[in-house]
C-alpha cells in the first residue's frame, strides 16, 4: 500500500505541480482550503503533510497547531517563500519535521519525504520496543528493573490482597503515592475508592474534621453535616500522606481509630465502623521524630506493620534509561514533538546527575528538554541551566571541606538557603526536599532571617 501525502497550499498551480511530481510514488490529496485540510485529516489516514507557511490570510503556524491537536505524531513539512528564520524556528518548535523554501527543488523534496517516512518507521519501531520494555518492567504503573524495585514489586504483590497496615517511606518525589495506588488497584479493593489526604497541606485545626467528619453545629462554622475521609473511603483504601506532619493530639485520636476500627465524627456519639484499609506515607524520619517527642511510638508501630522504603533515584541508576524513554513518550505526545533519542553528552550528564527531587525532578527536566528540543535528538543545550551546571544541594562533595568546622546551625542555614534557591523560592517544594513541614520551614526562615 502506497504512503499518502496531504498538500495544503492556497496556490492551485503549486498543488497541481506537486501532485504531478509525486503521484507515481504516493497517494496525493490536495486542498487550497486549510479548514478542508483539517477535515480531510480527521477523516483519512495520511503519512506526511506538506503545509504552506502562509495560506492566503491564514497562518500556516496556526494550522500546524491544529494539525498537531488532531494527530500529534504526524510528520509535517513546512513550505515557505518567505524564508523567515523566526517563523521556521517557531514551526520546528510547534512540531514541524522540517521546512523547505519555495520555489521547491523537487529532488530535495523527494529526499525530504523519504527521510520523513524513515523517521516514521523508526518512531514506530521505538514505540514498539518501548511498549515491549514496559510490559517487562512495569508493575501497576511503576517503572523499574533495578534489584531494589523488583523487591518492592514482590512486596506489593504480597500485600495487595491483605489488610495489613503499610508505611511507605522515602524522599520527596520517589513515587510513594504510586506504590499506594499499586497496592490498592492491584488487589481485592481495586473496584472501591482510593482516597488520599495530605496531612501537611491541611491546617491542624481542620484536619480532624477532614479525617473523621463532623456534625452540624459541632463547632463555629459547621453549618451542615460533613462526611470524613475515613467514612467516604468506605471499603476502599485511604492514604495518609505526610503522616509525619500530623500533630500529637490528632495522632492520639488516629491511634484510637486504628485500634478500635471505628470512627466517631466530631459532635456525634455514634461510632461508624472503619471499613477502609489504611496506608500511610512520609518523607520524614519517624524514628528521629519519636526521639524528639514529635511522633507517638504506639502509632508508629500500629502504622508500620510492614514498611516499604523507596530508594532515591540516585541509588537506582539502572532505572534511568527506562524513565528517559517513558518521559520522552509522555511529553512527545503532549507537545506534538518527535524527540526519540538523547545525544551522548545529554545521556552522560543525565545518568550522572544526582536528582535531589527524584523522579518528580526528572519528569520536570524531561518536560523542559522536550519542549526546547529542535529536532529528533535531546541535546545538552536543551536542558535546564541547573542541570547543565550539575550543582544540586544533594551533590555537596565539591564543598564539603568548606563546611568542616562550622557550627551546625550555620550549616543548616546554608543548606536551607541553597535549597530555597534551587526551588526558586517555592517554600512548599523546599520543605518537602528538606524533609520538614512548611510550618517548620517558616520558623527556620524567621530564625535565620532568610
Amino acid at each position: 500500500m502506497r504512503n499518502s501525502i496531504l498538500i495544503i497550499d492556497d496556490e492551485k498551480n503549486i498543488c497541481t505541480s506537486l501532485t504531478y511530481a509525486l503521484e507515481d510514488l504516493y497517494r496525493v490529496v490536495t486542498t487550497t482550503n486549510p479548514q478542508e485540510g483539517l477535515t480531510l485529516l480527521k477523516e483519512n489516514k495520511f503519512d506526511v503533510i506538506l503545509l504552506d507557511l502562509r495560506i492566503g490570510r491564514v497562518s500556516g503556524l496556526e494550522v500546524l497547531k491544529q494539525i498537531k491537536e488532531i494527530h500529534p505524531q504526524i510528520v509535517v513539512i513546512m513550505m515557505t517563500a518567505y524564508g523567515s528564520i523566526d517563523s521556521t524556528i517557531e514551526a520546528i518548535k510547534s512540531g514541524a519535521f522540517t521546512y523547505l523554501t519555495k520555489p521547491l527543488n523537487i529532488s530535495e523534496l523527494m529526499i525530504t519525504i523519504e527521510k520523513a517516512l524513515e523517521f516514521i518507521g523508526l518512531n514506530e519501531k521505538v514505540e514498539h520496543l518501548s511498549n515491549a520494555l514496559k510490559m517487562k518492567y512495569v508493575y501497576n504503573g511503576i517503572l523499574g528493573k533495578s534489584p531494589s524495585m523488583k523487591n518492592i514489586f514482590d512486596l506489593i504483590d504480597k500485600l495487595k490482597d491483605v489488610d495489613t497496615n503499610v508505611l511507605i517511606t522515602g524522599e520527596s518525589g520517589t513515587g510513594k503515592e504510586l506504590v499506594a495506588r499499586a497496592i490498592h488497584y492491584g488487589g481485592k479493593r481495586s473496584n472501591e475508592k482510593f482516597v488520599e489526604i495530605n496531612c501537611a497541606a491541611i491546617p491542624e485545626g481542620l484536619l480532624e474534621g477532614e479525617l473523621f467528619g463532623h456534625k452540624k453545629g459541632s463547632f463555629t462554622g459547621a453549618d451542615r453535616d460533613s462526611i470524613g475521609k475515613f467514612e467516604f473511603a468506605d471499603k476502599g483504601t485511604i492514604l495518609l500522606d505526610e503522616i509525619g506532619d500530623m500533630g500529637l493530639i490528632l495522632q492520639a485520636k488516629l491511634l484510637r481509630v486504628l485500634e478500635q476500627k471505628e470512627v466517631t465524627p466530631l459532635g456525634s456519639n455514634i461510632p461508624i465502623k472503619l471499613k477502609a484499609r489504611v496506608l500511610a506515607s512520609t518523607n520524614r524520619d519517624l524514628k528521629k521524630l519519636m526521639e524528639e517527642g514529635l511522633f507517638r511510638k504506639d502509632l508508629y508501630f500500629r502504622l508500620n506493620v510492614i514498611e516499604i522504603k523507596l530508594p532515591p533515584l540516585r541509588e537506582k541508576k539502572e532505572d534511568l534509561p527506562l524513565l528517559f524513554n517513558h518521559f520522552m513518550e509522555v511529553y512527545n505526545k503532549e507537545f506534538g514533538k518527535q524527540v526519540i533519542k538523547l545525544s551522548t553528552a545529554t545521556q552522560e550528564l543525565l545518568l550522572n546527575y544526582s536528582y535531589p527531587g527524584n523522579i518528580r525532578e526528572l519528569s520536570n527536566i524531561m518536560e523542559y528538554g522536550i519542549l526546547m528540543a529542535k529536532g529528533d535528538t535531546l541535546e545538552l543545550e536543551d536542558l535546564p541551566e541547573k542541570v547543565k551546571a550539575g550543582k544540586t544541594y544533594m551533590n555537596l562533595e565539591y564543598e564539603v571541606d568548606s563546611l568542616v568546622g562550622l557550627p551546625l546551625d550555620e550549616i543548616e542555614k546554608r543548606m536551607i538557603k541553597a535549597t530555597l534557591e534551587l526551588n526558586k523560592g517555592h517554600r512548599k517544594d523546599t520543605a518537602k526536599m528538606l524533609g520538614i513541614s512548611e510550618r517548620g520551614l517558616r520558623n527556620k526562615l524567621k530564625e535565620y532571617e532568610l
